[in-house]
């Protein structure tokens, strides 16, 4: 699918050791790169904004990740690398730039990205930016701010509890508002505090309808379980990658060397990480829209917000240094709901 760029922005196919994909890039080719990479269910065309919004003298880089938009749809996700072929496939392409420092970005799952990076290859960052991360420790199925497992099988994450509607409507195309399931509605209402619209709402949408669908793909493949909500991770696509079953070990985030600057910025209203996600089991069935919840003493709710900060705090103590900065009234997509405040604290972050 192609979907129209904005002025400043050029497309390219580029293809690495490891992925054909599509790059956006913005800015002089010889300047201080930053490297952007998108949430689940979209593509670089969700930070074409951002982009052509830094500062003079510098490169906005963002692909379309493996399993997105114009990526090879022959290039799956094994989850069971968690975010490994998502970060290897970001390295590949720094290294095809002849890039070896950059300003890293990550929103949502590209978040999850950013903290792989940060234990595999953290001396390729200048800086990191967390725009609304995923938890370092995958996304459902824990208990505390240490990652604690629900079940022994992570029942709950990974691609299981996928609303069979909203991926239909997705494989569908639909651009509709006819039902809570239309993507559009969901981009409306679940990723933008309402009654915020954007702008280039169809491209946005357009990026979301790209997302490659599949057993492989979108939703994933899952597994049963013996334990509520009776599903467990299965091995494809970026829904099962986010499983806490198959995120790196977090303790390599907090002792990697060398330390970069982080700057963890979050919408105040963003619904799909915080501490009541709701697309957090614990949360459904505690609001009884999931059957059969056993009880917080079972399955809580996942202390998303509580998890990202314990990890932060636990770098900061080995050495590093992190900002949170909280944007109000914002939802999921702070850089698109409120981008003159997010661009001014993350212009100072990577001015520094």
């Amino acid at each position: 699918m192609s979907i129209p760029t904005i002025m400043g922005i050029t497309p390219k196919t580029i293809t690495t050791d490891r992925i054909t994909t599509r790059v956006l890039f913005s800015g002089p080719d010889d300047g201080i790169p930053v490297f952007l990479i998108h949430g689940n269910t979209s593509s670089a065309t969700w930070w074409e904004e951002t982009m052509i919004s830094l500062p003079t003298g510098y490169r906005g880089i963002a692909p379309d990740q493996r399993g997105f938009g114009d990526a090879d749809r022959e290039k799956k996700i094994n989850a069971t690398r968690g975010m490994g072929n998502l970060a290897d496939d970001a390295v590949a392409l720094l290294d095809h730039l002849g890039i070896e420092n950059a300003h890293i970005v990550g929103n949502s799952l590209g978040g999850n990205v950013v903290w792989r990076m940060l234990a595999d290859c953290p001396g390729r960052f200048i800086s990191a930016t967390l725009a609304d991360p995923g938890s370092p420790y995958g996304y459902g199925a824990t208990r505390d701010i240490e990652g604690t497992p629900t079940t022994p099988d992570f029942a709950g994450s990974g691609a299981g509890l996928s609303n069979p509607e909203a991926i239909q409507r997705i494989i569908d195309g639909d651009r509709s508002t006819e039902s809570q399931f239309s993507p559009r509605l969901v981009l409306r209402t679940l990723l933008v505090k309402p009654p915020f619209i954007p702008a280039r709402e169809e491209e946005l949408l357009s990026a979301l309808l790209s997302t490659h669908m599949g057993e492989k793909d979108q939703p994933g493949d899952s597994l049963q379980s013996p334990n509520w909500p009776f599903v467990a991770p299965g091995v494809w696509g970026a829904r099962n990658a986010l499983s806490p079953k198959y995120v790196v070990n977090v303790k390599r985030i907090m002792t990697s060397e060398p330390k970069t600057r982080v700057l963890w910025v979050r919408g105040s209203h963003s619904l799909l990480v915080s501490d009541t996600s709701i697309a957090d089991p614990g949360i459904l069935g505690k609001m009884e829209l999931l059957p059969g919840w056993p009880g917080e003493d079972v399955y809580p709710p996942q202390p998303m917000v509580g998890q990202i900060r314990a990890v932060l705090d636990s770098y900061a103590a080995a050495g590093g240094n992190y900002e949170e900065i909280v944007i109000q009234d914002t939802g999921h997509i702070p850089f698109i709901e409120n981008p003159e405040e997010f661009n001014a604290i993350f212009h100072e972050h990577i001015l520094q």
